[in-house]
């Protein structure tokens, strides 16, 4: 995904301004539930999903939809757990497919339908008499072309709704370094990616304004994507005092996905965001934004 990325490389080519005045609306939304990545020794799901609670609750997030791969409480049973604490929040559950399957890799339609089916029993029971029908693609890959049209049949006749994204700030690529840097007690490096993190988050904030003014000419909405893991859970503090303080105002995501900037997106090809999506079809030219270089090989981090 390159969200991030994009976002960053908007901020930088503005100026790296910081986050502005005016408010906006934001839904989050919270992927790979029950299990996100490795764990810290010593450190239980549910001690993460309590951490990532309690941080949304502080901050007065009414709603943070978490998207569920099943298959992880398949493979540890003690992981359901975490599904019955984000019900007790009060805050719903929709489906991430049960294994995560990416659909543009997928080797067919037919098994991507079934893994999305698969996923459906475990969401259903914890959402008894609510409603759960929303649908996040892995990796925010819809597929393409004759693909995307079948899957996208396919969801509209199970009755889902897409969560779509217009945000996301890298989150998930620095969950295996952090786990890793703790086990060789290398205080140092997870420092480093913290404050290199912690850039990627103001950049992404100011630059999500940025971006949604060039593709709609307002501050559309935003529908932020994060990981149930152990290093988003202990940044999450610093990264909602900077949402914050940037004026974020926390929607549910039905509330974010009714302004017609999602409703233009859902009938456009291609994956990712809706800001990439929306400014392919328009016509509006990112070319002059160049990516830039991570500060650091968090990959090779504490090897």
């Amino acid at each position: 995904m390159k969200i991030a990325s994009l976002c960053a490389a908007l901020a930088l080519a503005s100026g790296g301004s910081a986050a502005a005045k005016d408010g906006f609306l934001i839904a989050i939304t919270v992927d790979d539930l029950p299990a996100h990545g490795p764990l810290p020794v010593g450190t239980s799901r549910t001690d993460v999903a309590r951490s990532y609670l309690a941080t949304l609750k502080a901050h007065g997030v009414r709603q943070a939809f978490g998207f569920v791969n099943a298959v992880k409480v398949a493979s540890d049973a003690s992981s359901e757990a975490v599904l019955d604490l984000w019900r007790r929040a009060g805050y719903p559950l929709g489906n991430h497919s049960y294994s995560h399957m990416n659909l543009n890799r997928a080797e067919s339609v037919a098994a991507w339908t079934a893994d999305v089916v698969a996923g459906e029993t475990l969401v259903a029971r914890h959402m008894a008499g609510e409603n759960w029908h929303y649908f996040r693609f892995a990796n925010l890959a819809p597929g393409t072309g004759e693909r995307q049209a079948a899957a996208a049949a396919v969801l509209k006749t199970r009755g889902y709704r897409i969560a779509d994204v217009s945000v996301a700030f890298g989150d998930w690529v620095y969950t295996d370094a952090y786990v890793r840097c703790l086990a060789k007690g290398d205080q140092a490096s997870i420092a480093a990616m913290k404050v290199r993190y912690l850039q990627e988050v103001d950049n992404g904030i100011a630059a999500m304004k940025t971006l949604s003014r060039r593709v709609y000419g307002r501050v559309v909405p935003q529908v932020l994507l994060t990981h149930l893991g152990a290093w988003s859970a202990v940044t999450l503090p610093d990264v909602m005092a900077r949402l914050d303080a940037a004026g974020a105002r926390y929607v549910t995501l039905e509330r974010a996905q009714s302004d017609p900037a999602y409703v233009e997106a859902a009938t456009l090809p291609g994956g990712g965001g809706i800001f990439q999506r929306t400014a392919k079809a328009r016509q509006v030219n990112l070319s002059d934004i160049d990516e830039p270089k991570a500060a650091m090989n968090v990959k090779q981090l504490c090897r």
